[in-house]
């Protein structure tokens, strides 16, 4: 066999074997696939990290959707790092080396943030997959059914919907096959991570409103063009952090015939569809703990005038902060020119910044 011209370097190589005995979201390493790799032979498939074998199967039957899944892990990442952002967990250890055999203990155990960022990499599969149908850069699927509804007077369907159906059956087709191994780890385990992946499903069906365009004469908006269209994902990752604040930790304990999760602290009930779930606590994250997977927020920025979880007082965890000023260059004094230009000066700033001792 020829080697291919995009040839990924032998660390990612090695994460293929890795991974079959590794996390559920380690598929999330094909963010590290190089941006010139373009997924059009099926040998192309061994080149990708992070693929347990039914993955790699549904490469193959489906080069043209990998290029989407690419994109949909690297969208995971900055997501999670940017909705976290302002707390002590801060996802970074999402992005770990591509030949790395595990995620660090936040994420490779049953916590919350575990909960959190399979929920988010469920819905992020899918909606990238509906957006990709609506935009055409899937030739295998087209937009979103019309609905079957009746519109009110003054609206009418039409536009291009995402395809929602589509992209929840092959997401969930990628995105659960780790879990769905016989090798995927522990029974409880397993058990937490579809159900959290089904709680992002659902937080992206519920996602999924009504959009519209105006038309008429002189902009009167006489008659309304409309689809049904998927929120950000920002959107969605906010209401999933809010489900990871609130989560339910859960115990692993027969329920009838089969062992099931139920919620620990509670009366007997079954856990909610709706609800993150998790098994094993997370430390405060305030100190650096290698086993506990915590970084600690040493040097991480806080805000001295927040009372929220990015104030400097709940970040730093009572060790106070240390000053410092940076210069900013910003944009000012602009001025249109006719036609058509903007002009303008360059100022100076002095801020004061803040980072934790």
């Amino acid at each position: 066999m020829r080697s291919s011209s995009h040839a990924l370097p032998l660390g990612v190589l090695t994460a293929l074997l890795l991974s079959q005995v590794c996390s559920g979201i380690k598929w999330l390493a094909l963010s590290h696939a190089p941006a010139s790799l373009h997924i059009n032979q099926t040998q192309h498939c061994k080149q990708l990290p992070g693929m347990v074998s039914s993955q790699a199967q549904l490469c193959r039957s489906n080069l043209e959707l990998m290029q989407t899944i690419i994109q949909a892990a690297r969208e995971v990442k900055k997501t999670c790092q940017k909705t976290f952002a302002d707390m002590r967990w801060n996802c970074s250890s999402i992005d770990i080396p591509v030949d790395t055999p595990k995620y660090r203990p936040d994420l490779d155990r049953g916590t919350r943030e575990a909960a959190f960022v399979y929920a988010l990499s469920a819905a992020t599969i899918s909606h990238t997959i509906a957006r990709a149908c609506t935009t055409g850069d899937l030739r295998l699927c087209s937009c979103g059914p019309i609905p079957a509804e009746i519109p009110e007077p003054g609206y009418r369907w039409g536009g291009c919907a995402d395809n929602l159906h589509y992209g929840l059956i092959m997401g969930s087709k990628f995105s659960d096959a780790p879990m769905k191994m016989k090798r995927s780890g522990s029974h409880a385990n397993k058990l937490m991570h579809l159900h959290n992946s089904e709680v992002g499903r659902q937080a992206l069906r519920d996602a999924l409103v009504m959009k519209c365009k105006c038309h008429g004469v002189s902009g009167s908006c006489s008659i309304r063009t409309c689809w049904r269209g998927l929120q950000d994902l920002r959107e969605i990752a906010m209401d999933l952090k809010t489900k990871y604040l609130s989560a339910t930790k859960v115990v692993h304990r027969p329920m009838g015939t089969r062992k099931q999760l139920v919620p620990k602290d509670i009366d007997i009930r079954p856990v909610r569809e709706n609800e993150l779930v998790y098994l094993q606590s997370s430390p405060d994250f305030c100190t650096k703990n290698d086993k506990q997977g915590s970084v600690g927020t040493q040097d991480r920025q806080c805000n001295k005038t927040s009372a929220g979880s990015d104030s400097c007082d709940l970040m730093c965890c009572g060790r106070g902060y240390n000053p410092y000023t940076e210069k900013l260059v910003e944009r000012c004094h602009c001025k249109y020119h006719w036609c058509c230009y903007v002009t303008c000066k360059k100022c100076e700033r002095i801020v004061e910044r803040y980072v934790c001792k």
